[in-house]
Order: structure tokens, then C-alpha cells, then sequence
């Protein structure tokens, strides 16, 4: 089994960084992606999405999020190259999304929380199989483990959970629990992805009494529920909120997502705030002949942002916010195989 990083490391597809070394962030998107929620939006193109990750770091970000999790296509060995061509770090993800990602792969669902855990410590201590479905035949010590071009394991940093909209159901309950279970192992940060951020407050509650504490999670997609009430509530918590939105005009201008941010740094909440733009889709990839494309948040969100709360205040949610999210500083884990 691979050792487990320094506490003030994390890892990424290609190996161990320090939080200098991640600089600035962009905590949520897909290179690769694969699900019959999307059947005309696949994500797996090596070249293509190589090309996506090369506009993104053109656009200034030296780190990106794959918040892809377990059965969905994640791709891990074409993580680990694009990564490596574009020399953008990439930090992949593990876990189980929302149920209806899963209804032509039934054996996902079927995992309880044992052997959910059991498959996500692998996936963090040791690496993520070449090909999911090995998981559905094989004990996790018999998985072919992708290898990057480094020569080490491709292994997952984010632990992630999908909720519906204002529901937990029994899959996505145990899925929780698995990382509890997870996280006290590894110290893994943790990724939920909320439809409209409902249910916010209850998964924190979860997840809080399997012992996670809120300023290792962040709440996706909170952005697209624009309430600044709710995005302060959840920030006094300690939670950081996704703010991954950028670009998708039919549901709301980049402008109310200025706006939000404005007011939450107004309030002293700039440092939960961490940003992203699940474009997640081929349609939108410029590679895939799509728009706006990954560098659509750098090059044309951010310098709106900065213009309006300021160039250092935007640095903190780009640099500093992520590395706090991410880097394990010492936390006590147990040594357990889940």
C-alpha cells in the first residue's frame, strides 16, 4: 500500500504537491465524464480534453478539481497524461454521485457503505483502477491500478457525494457515511454536489456527526441558488461554498454570481468561497466544438470579479481558499482498511 503524504502535501494525479505548488485553483470541473443523465455530452477524447486542460491553464490556473467519482468515466490514466502534457496539476476525485447518474450501471448503487469505503480508500492510498467496473468483479487489492507517466498510481484527493434536489436517499445516505469513514482514514477533503444547494444544511449535520468537520467540505453548486442569506449561514458553519456557476446564462448572469461573492466578502465570508464552472459538458468544451470552454472563467469572469472586489480578495479565493479545503494540515487519522 502507498505511504500517505506529508500533512502539508496533497496528492495529485501525477504525485505529491505542496500547497505552494497548487497555486491558483479552479475547484470543480470534468475532464472526462460518461452518463445516461448526458448521453449527447461524453467527455472522452484524450486529445480533445488534453486541449481543454491546456486552454484552462492558459487562461491562469496552475491546479484544477476532476470532480468526476467512481463509474462515470473518469478515465484516470488520460487524467494523469493531460496533466502531465499541460503541466497543470490535477487533483481527482472518488466517491459516488446522486442516484440517477447510476441507472445503467446498477452495481454502483448496489455498494453499501463497507464496501463503498473499502473501494474509496483504495482509491486514496493506493490508486484508482484502470476501469471502474473492476470494482464490481474484483476485491480492490486485485484492480489494475492506473498508472500515470511519472511511473506512480493515479490517486484520488476529494471524497464526493451527490444529493437530489431536497432529498438524501438511502444510496446517497450511505455514500455519506462512507466518508465519514473515509476522511477519518485519510483526511481527504470532501466535495457534495446539491441541486440548488437544498439540503445543505442536513448533509453538513451528517457529516458533522460522522465526524467531518464543515471547513473540509464544500457545498457545489451553491451559486445557483443565489441567496445570500443561505451562502452566509452555511460560510458561519465553516463550510466553503462552491461557487461553480460562471457561464451559464439561461440559468443566471455571471453578474448575480459578482454580486453574491461582493456581498458574502463584504461579510467577511471571502474565505469560504472557492470557484469553478462545471462546464462538464461537450457541448461547451471549444475543443469538442462547443462553447464557452474551460477558459471561459479566467478569461472573462474573473477580471469582471476583480474589478469589483479587488485583485487581493481574489487571489485569497484562488489561492489560498483551496489549499485550506484541500491540504490535510495534521489531522488525526485512524489506520484502518474501512
Amino acid at each position: 500500500m502507498t505511504d500517505a503524504p506529508a500533512s502539508d502535501q496533497l496528492v495529485t494525479a501525477l504525485g505529491p504537491v505542496t500547497p505552494a505548488e497548487l497555486g491558483r485553483t479552479n475547484c470543480h470541473e470534468h475532464l472526462f465524464q460518461r452518463s445516461p443523465l448526458l448521453p449527447e455530452d461524453i467527455l472522452d477524447d484524450p486529445v480533445r480534453s488534453t486541449a481543454e486542460l491546456a486552454d484552462l491553464g492558459g487562461s491562469g490556473f496552475e491546479s484544477m478539481v476532476d470532480a468526476t467519482p467512481l463509474g462515470l468515466g473518469r478515465r484516470p490514466t488520460d487524467v494523469a497524461a493531460a496533466s502531465a502534457h499541460t503541466g497543470v496539476h490535477v487533483i481527482a476525485t472518488t466517491g459516488r454521485h446522486r442516484d440517477a447518474h447510476y441507472t445503467d450501471q446498477p452495481w454502483v448503487l448496489a455498494l453499501d457503505e463497507e464496501r463503498l469505503a473499502e473501494i474509496m480508500i483504495n482509491d486514496v492510498r493506493r490508486g484508482l483502477a484502470v476501469d471502474d467496473t473492476q470494482h464490481g468483479e474484483r476485491p480492490v487489492d486485485q484492480v489494475e491500478l492506473a498508472v500515470g507517466p511519472s511511473g506512480l498510481p493515479v490517486r484520488a484527493s476529494v471524497l464526493k457525494v451527490g444529493l437530489d434536489y431536497w432529498e438524501i436517499t438511502a444510496a446517497e445516505r450511505a455514500t455519506v457515511a462512507a466518508i465519514g469513514r473515509v476522511h477519518a482514514a485519510t483526511g481527504a477533503a470532501v466535495l457534495v454536489h446539491t441541486e440548488f444547494a437544498t439540503a445543505a444544511h442536513e448533509v453538513l449535520d451528517l457529516l458533522a456527526a460522522d465526524g467531518v468537520a464543515e471547513s473540509r467540505v464544500v457545498i457545489a453548486h451553491a451559486d445557483r441558488n443565489p441567496d445570500l442569506g443561505l451562502h452566509a449561514e452555511l460560510a458561519a458553519r465553516g463550510a466553503f461554498l462552491g461557487h461553480d456557476g460562471a457561464g451559464r446564462a439561461k440559468d443566471q448572469p455571471d453578474q448575480v454570481l459578482i454580486d453574491l461573492a461582493a456581498a458574502l466578502v463584504d461579510r467577511g465570508h471571502g474565505d469560504r468561497i472557492l470557484l469553478g464552472a462545471d462546464v462538464a459538458r461537450a457541448r461547451r468544451y471549444r475543443s469538442y466544438g462547443g462553447l464557452p470552454g474551460l477558459a471561459h472563467l479566467g478569461q472573462r469572469f474573473l477580471p469582471r470579479l476583480r474589478e469589483r472586489i479587488g485583485a487581493d480578495a481574489v487571489e485569497t479565493i484562488l489561492v489560498a481558499n483551496p489549499a485550506h479545503w484541500l491540504v490535510d494540515h495534521g489531522t488525526q487519522r485512524r489506520e484502518t482498511s474501512a
